[in-house]
């Protein structure tokens, strides 16, 4: 691994998990949205993570980086910004001007128990991606002082 590798690998989850707290966030502002420009409800989207390419694929890809062969490990990047395929909510309101023929009004499928789980998550993954930065960058600090 490069001088400098533990602290890209930090980085790109530092980048990760933000993007998941931002996707998160835009699904709580949305969990009313009935109506969206594309029309329709709004969906709950997710982030897809995936392995940052160029990295030796998998936990034999990381043992070979270890044990000094081919492959370094590059860290995490969004794959994709997928929507959530759970059936949305139907809820009988006939005096809404959004209802349907039968009185129903379609909410989208975001439950914000849900949402402040997976934000809660993505808060405490991205703290641990800057105590593993500041570790690395006091590992550095020790090192030059012993130089």
């Amino acid at each position: 691994m490069s001088l400098f590798g533990a602290l890209e690998i930090s980085a790109s989850g530092l980048t990760a998990q933000r993007l998941r707290m931002d996707v998160t966030s835009a699904n709580l502002a949305n969990a009313q949205t009935t109506q969206t420009p594309g029309g329709g409800p709004y969906r709950r989207q997710t982030v897809v993570l995936q392995e940052a390419a160029g990295g030796s694929p998998g936990f034999a890809g990381l043992l070979a980086g270890a044990s000094g062969s081919e492959g370094e490990p590059r860290g995490v990047e969004a794959a994709a910004i997928v929507p959530d395929t759970t059936p949305l909510k139907r809820v009988y309101e006939p005096g809404n001007p959004q209802a349907d023929g039968q009185g129903y009004v379609t909410y989208p499928n975001v439950n914000p128990v849900t949402e402040m789980t997976d934000l809660i998550d993505a808060s405490r993954s991205y703290q641990a991606d800057v105590t593993a930065m500041q570790t690395t960058k006091s590992v550095f600090e020790k090192t030059l002082e012993l130089l």
